[in-house]
C-alpha cells in the first residue's frame, strides 16, 4: 500500500516559511540541510501519538507557481478546529485565501489559502452541521 508518510513544501525564503508556518500551526524545525545538501528543515506537525505525518521545508529548484494556474502537485489539508481562527493566523502572517471557506454538507468547512512562497493548501475543520 502506498501510504503517504513524508511531504515537501518547497520555498523560495526559509525563514519567512518557517515564520508562517511556525506561526500558523505551531509546527517546529529541525535543520537537516547537512543531510540533503540543500537548505532542509524537517517539520514537525504535531504529536507522533496522534494521525497526521511531518515533512520538511526545502529550497525550491525552479520557479515558484503561477498566480492562478492549475495546481501542478498535489495540496496538502491541514485539520484544525477553528478554520475561521486559523484563517485569521493565516491572513495575519501574509497568507492569501485562495478559495474561500465552503461546506461540504454534513461533514467539514474547507478553504484553500497561498502561502508566503505562493504553495497552495486547504483547512478542514470537521462539522456535521455544515451546511
Amino acid at each position: 500500500m502506498g501510504r503517504v508518510v513524508h511531504f515537501e513544501i518547497h520555498v523560495d525564503d526559509m525563514e519567512r516559511a518557517k515564520k508562517f508556518y511556525g506561526n500558523v500551526f505551531d509546527w517546529k524545525f529541525e535543520d537537516w540541510s547537512e543531510y540533503a545538501g540543500m537548505p532542509y528543515f524537517g517539520v514537525v506537525t504535531g504529536d507522533a501519538k496522534e494521525p497526521g505525518i511531518d515533512g520538511a521545508l526545502m529550497k525550491r529548484q525552479g520557479p515558484p507557481p503561477e498566480g492562478n494556474a492549475a495546481i501542478n502537485g498535489y495540496a496538502c489539508t491541514m485539520g484544525v478546529e477553528d478554520l475561521d481562527a486559523t484563517e485569521s493566523k493565516v491572513l495575519a502572517n501574509g497568507g492569501k485565501t485562495a478559495m474561500a471557506k465552503y461546506a461540504l454538507p454534513g461533514m467539514a468547512w474547507q478553504a484553500y489559502y497561498l502561502d508566503t512562497e505562493g504553495n497552495i493548501f486547504g483547512l478542514h475543520q470537521p462539522d456535521e452541521n455544515a451546511k
